[in-house]
Formats: C-alpha cells, sequence, structure tokens
C-alpha cells in the first residue's frame, strides 16, 4: 500500500501489518459520534481525570507555525450565575422588547450539561501572516479531537453557537482581548436521550477530482 509521507512522497506500508482494529475502532468512533443537545445531557460528567485526558487530546491538532491560536474557558458551576446573567443582558441588548420569559429562557441556557466551555480563537497570537481561517481551522480539529475522545469515553457532547457570543458582555465576562473572538460552547455529558443517527454525507457528496 502507497501512503503519502508527511515532508513529500511516497512510502510503502505492508497493508498485513497495520492493526486494523486499531482502524475499525477509530472508524467506528468518528461514525458513533453525533451530537447531543445539551437539553438532553445530565449528570454526571467526566470526571477530573476524564477531562483532563478530553481536553488534553486538543493539542494533536494541525496548527501552523505552532500558534496555539486556540484556547479553552471552563466554565464551573460557581460560574453558570455570572453565564446566566449575561445571557439575559445579551438578549436584552438585542431585543428590548424580550419578554421576561424569553429572557428567562435566555438564562436558562447557562445551566444545561454538566460540563460546559467557550472555544476561544486568538486572531493576533504569533505569526500575523498565518490568517484567522488557518487558526479557526486548528481549533476546529481540536474540538472535534475533543469530541472524539468524549466520545470514546461514553459522553455525550455538543457545539452551541448564538448572537450572545459577540456581545460585549459576554466578552468582558470571558475578558476576551481585542483580536479573540468566541467561537463557540462546547458541552459534556452523560445522555439523557438521543435522536436517531442522522443521515451521513457520503464519500461523493463531498469529493471530486481536479481535472488537469
Amino acid at each position: 500500500m502507497d501512503v503519502f509521507a508527511p515532508m513529500g512522497g511516497v512510502v510503502k506500508v505492508d497493508a498485513a501489518a497495520m492493526d486494523m482494529d486499531l482502524v475499525n475502532t477509530v472508524a467506528t468512533l468518528m461514525q458513533t459520534r453525533q451530537t447531543i443537545l445539551p437539553k438532553r445531557l445530565m449528570p454526571p460528567g467526566p470526571d477530573p481525570t476524564q477531562m483532563r485526558l478530553i481536553l488534553e487530546a486538543a493539542a494533536s491538532a494541525p496548527d501552523h507555525g505552532q500558534l496555539l491560536p486556540w484556547r479553552f474557558v471552563v466554565v464551573p458551576d460557581a460560574a453558570r450565575d455570572a453565564l446566566a446573567r449575561v445571557f439575559g443582558e445579551a438578549l436584552s441588548e438585542r431585543d428590548p422588547l424580550a419578554t421576561a420569559e424569553q429572557v428567562s429562557q435566555a438564562r436558562e441556557k447557562a445551566y444545561r450539561s454538566p460540563f460546559l466551555m467557550l472555544v476561544v480563537v486568538d486572531a493576533m497570537r504569533g505569526d500575523p501572516e498565518i490568517d484567522l481561517h488557518e487558526r479557526i481551522v486548528s481549533a476546529g480539529c481540536a474540538v472535534q479531537n475533543v469530541l472524539l475522545m468524549a466520545t470514546a469515553w461514553g459522553y455525550g457532547s455538543a457545539l452551541t453557537s448564538g448572537k450572545a457570543l459577540k456581545s460585549t458582555v459576554l466578552r468582558t465576562l470571558f475578558s476576551l482581548d481585542a483580536g479573540e473572538h468566541a467561537l463557540c460552547f462546547l458541552s459534556i455529558g452523560s445522555v439523557q436521550s438521543r435522536k436517531k443517527t442522522p443521515l451521513r454525507p457520503v464519500h461523493d457528496d463531498f469529493v471530486s477530482v481536479l481535472l488537469g
């Protein structure tokens, strides 16, 4: 079997010597992962040892220039009230006519899922020639590693976004610098209920060949 080497060229790989059990395990892990909305995540979440291993999986993400252009901010239980207040204020700023019930619903999102963190991307850290798109790709790879490791431990997970991510009150709460962007929230917990696994796109849906 021919395999492209990292620095170019082709190396020969003995297919018989490959650990097919590992290949199959990784394939199954990726196919098994699905988004479990935070409202369907319940305690217990990962314990501290599991959580550290889950987060450390992010370190193997591609990182052009070794910038480490992303970081995670964990939201512990003690900070959920502050985040709830920010979610409510962000909604009221966007929509002064929001009802008390709508503000309450916005606040409630801060309490969903046992584990919650914000993913932050830095557009200015390190080499300025490495643009924001590359940094976001690196962050996306780091997040996917985290999601897969959480799945391997048997937990459900989800990414969530929303207009509050761009609000001044949220940026202030998380002490974001001028060049930093709040990319998304990531939730992890035990699965309360699952929906049927969605139909995945197949190879020909997203792969084409350049015609020379």
